[in-house]
């Protein structure tokens, strides 16, 4: 029991040291789970060996795993999902299945690696959408038809990989996985339908969870761990992976509560990224074996090379061909594929999978780990240096300042600020979408509690209309129209004084 003490103090000392670290390097272009999985890696077995990986350790781990994916599949929009976005990204995900499944077989570089197997064919496939999730929040992505599109596409780059692997890596006949699955998809519809009906007809046990939510009971935080406990034990029992069972959770919990609840969220969010899913990151670090890792870098530089291929050439080329509905400008549409390329989660549990089953060396799994981490680092990285730089458009500006060499401090100074101006313009549109919102929520309420948020409210958005005004203001002065302006022209020409 002490090991194991001491193997988890150390690991939420690197959890609890890792934000600020994060927030100390310049331009924060860092996440916090690469410093995790670092942290892992020098501290673990096969580095310092200061952490030992035993059964409590991998257990939290293993519920760290949980929760990430309980919380990516909450993030899904059953709408999203069977909307025009998410028919598209479901199509986008089984072109890239089948690219893999050719590029795999085809290559004799992976045979001679020894990963011409299904595992890497999925494993080229994924997207990490539960890790980028809070990449997306922090900065400000969510909300935004960029952040949207990669919700969209990461879904079934999460969602389409999980099923993958339940359905081509068991090691069953293909109608017994078919009646396992059956048997689990008819669990997860009970568990989704029964509480949908207590709330739709005001059950007096449904008042009950919701009265005692928020009290020491914490009614609705226990029942949704229990869903998440009861369908990763379903998932185990069918000798299916842990991932499916967590992903649906999150699923069935955003079905039952299709508008979200604040409250549930903070809770969740509190107990998975304040204690479980740092674990799972910095254990899934220590599985890394560096040895292996630098021994082989022809693979792991090749991996990623493959992964942006495989996964971001096809996306890029899907929201290109789908303008009409998404029109994105091009070096946002490769912000998007970029993202959609970070990949670790899915690849740890299928390389662990592999592994375990024989089709897979550890040597080899450990290389395939170290690369999905290098992707939580490199894709978020990439994708943001071309949402931030390419919305100045520097070509434009390497051309004027080409004309008039001596006006170049005025002309990179003036791409900045438009590009900040129609940056903060979409924040506040977000921020009075979300305001009149409230406003609606409020006129519902009654009471002193409900004027005062309503008073509140309005304050808030009177505010947001001054700056929005002010805005308009500088965005008129360089000469566009701040309704009809949306990103900065690229035969944009500034008015001269």
């Amino acid at each position: 029991m002490t090991q194991e003490l001491v193997s988890l103090t150390i690991i939420m000392a690197v959890a609890a040291v890792s934000p600020i670290v994060a927030q100390l390097i310049p331009g924060r272009f860092i996440p916090q789970t690469v410093l995790l999985l670092v942290a892992g890696a020098t501290l673990g077995p096969y580095g310092l060996g200061v952490i030992e990986v035993n059964d409590a350790v991998k257990l939290l781990s293993e519920l760290g795993m949980a929760f990430l994916f309980l919380l990516a599949g909450y993030e899904i929009d059953p709408k999203r999902l069977a909307g025009h976005q998410g028919k598209v990204g479901l199509v986008t995900w089984i072109i890239t299945l089948g690219l893999a499944g050719l590029v795999v077989t085809l290559l004799p570089f992976f045979a001679k690696q020894g990963i011409d197997g299904i595992a890497t064919v999925i494993a080229l496939t994924t997207t990490a959408l539960g890790t980028l999730m809070p990449i997306l929040k922090e900065r400000n992505l969510e909300g935004t038809p960029i952040g949207d599109a990669i919700i969209s596409y990461g879904t079934w780059g999460e969602l389409g990989p999980i099923l993958a692997m339940a359905i081509l890596l068991s090691t069953r006949t293909g109608w017994q996985t078919m009646l396992v699955l059956g048997a689990f998809l008819v669990i997860c519809l009970l568990c989704a339908t029964l509480p949908t009906k207590a709330l739709k007809t005001g059950h007096r046990l449904y008042r009950f969870l919701t009265d005692n939510a928020n009290t020491s009971s914490q009614t609705l935080m226990r029942l949704t761990t229990f869903l998440l406990i009861f369908l990763v034990t379903i998932s185990a029992l069918f000798e299916l992976d842990a991932v499916l069972g967590a992903f649906a959770a999150g699923f069935i919990l955003r079905y039952i509560i299709p508008d979200g609840s604040k409250s549930l969220e903070m809770k969740l969010e509190g107990v998975g990224y304040g204690f479980l899913i740092p674990v799972f990151f910095v254990v899934s670090g220590a599985a890394i074996n560096v040895r292996a890792v630098a021994g082989r870098p022809a693979l792991l530089v090749a991996f990623i090379v493959m992964l942006m291929l495989i996964r971001a050439v096809p996306v890029y080329v899907a929201l290109s061909l789908d303008k009409r509905e998404n029109p994105l400008s091009s070096h946002h549409r490769v912000t998007v594929a970029l993202y959609c390329t970070t990949a670790l989660p899915i690849i740890v549990a299928v390389t662990s999978l592999a592994v375990k089953v024989g089709t897979m060396q550890s040597d080899t799994a450990s290389t395939l780990v170290a690369a999905g981490a290098i992707t939580v680092f490199l894709m978020p990285l990439l994708g943001s240096i071309t949402y931030q730089v390419a919305d100045v458009h520097p070509v434009t500006a390497a051309r004027e300042i080409a004309h008039t060499p001596s006006d170049w401090r005025t002309i990179v100074h003036e791409h900045a600020q438009v590009r900040a101006l129609l940056h903060h313009q979409d924040r506040l549109k977000r921020m009075a979408e979300t305001l009149d919102a409230l406003e609606t929520m409020g006129t519902m309420g009654h009471g002193d509690a409900a004027h005062g948020n309503a008073e509140c409210d309005e304050h808030r958005a009177e505010l947001v209309k001054r700056a929005r005004r002010e805005i308009d203001r500088q965005l008129k002065e360089l000469g566009l129209d701040p309704q009809l302006t949306t990103q900065l022209p690229h035969n944009y020409r500034y008015p001269k004084n």
